[in-house]
C-alpha cells in the first residue's frame, strides 16, 4: 500500500475515534461510524478490528469506563449513578457489572481505593490503539521562544512506578481540598524529570504542583514547596491525549533542539495543563510542553 493511501487510511480512522470522543453520551453504531470513515458498512467492523487489535464496540465502552474511572477517582463529587448513565448504563447495577468485568473492581471500590496497576493492564490496548489512531503531524509544530515568568509552586513529588502516579494526584487534590484551593484558580504543572520508557520504574521522578505564592505548612500529604524559575524556554503546544505526548516532546529533543542552535538550561523540562481529562474530552486537552533554555 502506498505511503499516500495509509495516511488516508489512518485518517480516516482518526475521523472515527474523534467522532466516538464527540459523542460518547450517544448511542454510536457500525453503520454511523463507517460513514463517518466513508467505508462500507459491511467491511467496517472487521477494518476497525484488524487496524486497531479491538472491535469498535470494545473500544467504545473502554473508552466510556476509562472516563468514568477518572470520574470516580478524581471527582468524588460526582454521585456514581450520575456517572453510570453519563456513560451509557441505564441503572447502578448494569454499570458496577460492566466496570467490575473489565477494570476488576467495583465502582465504589476503585473509588475508594484504585488499583492502579491492574487499571493500567487492562488499558494498555486502549493506549496501544489511540497512538495507533495517528502520528502528530509535526510538520505543523510551531515552537515558540518565551520568557517564562517563573512560578512559585506547591509539591508533591511522586516517585516511584508511573503506573501509579494517579494515587499521588489523588494525595494531592487531598491536599488541596485541606487548604481550601479553589479549582478553578489553579494552575497545574508538571515537572517531568525523567523518560518513563528508558527509566526503571523504581526511578522514576515526576513532579504535581499547583501555584502556591504563600509557605506550605507540614503536612501529613509531604507536600513542599518549590519554585519554577524564570527564564527562557523553547514552548511547545501539545492537544490531545498523554498516550501521545511522548512523541511531542521526542520532536522538541530530536529535531527542534539540534536545528535551533540553542543550549539547554539547567532545569528540568516542565508541563503546564492548560485544561485536564476528564473535565474535556481526551483528544482537547491542552498541555504546553517546556524546554528551559539558556540566556
Amino acid at each position: 500500500m502506498a505511503e499516500k493511501n495509509i495516511t488516508t487510511y489512518q485518517k480516516a480512522f482518526y475521523r472515527v475515534l474523534e467522532y466516538i470522543d464527540y459523542h460518547l453520551d450517544e448511542n454510536l453504531s457500525v453503520k454511523q461510524l463507517s460513514q463517518i470513515a466513508a467505508f462500507s458498512k459491511y467491511h467496517f467492523h472487521r477494518q476497525f478490528t484488524e487496524f486497531f487489535g479491538i472491535s469498535v464496540f470494545k473500544y467504545i465502552q473502554l473508552v466510556r469506563l476509562k472516563r468514568a474511572s477518572y470520574q470516580l477517582a478524581f471527582r468524588k463529587n460526582i454521585r456514581i449513578i450520575d456517572i453510570a448513565i453519563s456513560s451509557g448504563f441505564e441503572n447502578h447495577e448494569s454499570f458496577s457489572r460492566a466496570f467490575k468485568k473489565n477494570i476488576g473492581q467495583t465502582p465504589s471500590e476503585f473509588r475508594n481505593q484504585p488499583e492502579w496497576k491492574s487499571w493500567n493492564d487492562k488499558y494498555q490496548i486502549l493506549k496501544d490503539s489511540r497512538i495507533l489512531q495517528m502520528k502528530s503531524n509535526q510538520d505543523n509544530c510551531q515552537v515558540k521562544i518565551v520568557d517564562f515568568q517563573g512560578s512559585k509552586v506547591a509539591v508533591f513529588e511522586h516517585r516511584g512506578n508511573p503506573e501509579l502516579i494517579g494515587n499521588s494526584v489523588r494525595k494531592f487534590i487531598e491536599w488541596g481540598k485541606e487548604n481550601k484551593i479553589p479549582s478553578n484558580q489553579r494552575v497545574i504543572y508538571n515537572l517531568v524529570y525523567d523518560d518513563p520508557a528508558i527509566t526503571k520504574p523504581e526511578e522514576y521522578r515526576f513532579d504535581i504542583c499547583v501555584t502556591f505564592n504563600s509557605d506550605v505548612k507540614e503536612n501529613r500529604f509531604g507536600v513542599i514547596n518549590k519554585v519554577i524559575p524564570s527564564g527562557r524556554c523553547a514552548m511547545l503546544r501539545h492537544i490531545g491525549t498523554d498516550e501521545n505526548i511522548a512523541e511531542t516532546v521526542s520532536y522538541l529533543y530530536r529535531e527542534w533542539l539540534p536545528s535551533s542552535g540553542e543550549q539547554l538550561r539547567d532545569f528540568p523540562l516542565f508541563f503546564h495543563r492548560v485544561n485536564s481529562f476528564p473535565d474535556v474530552l481526551e483528544h482537547e486537552m491542552i498541555t504546553d510542553i517546556y524546554l528551559p533554555l539558556k540566556g
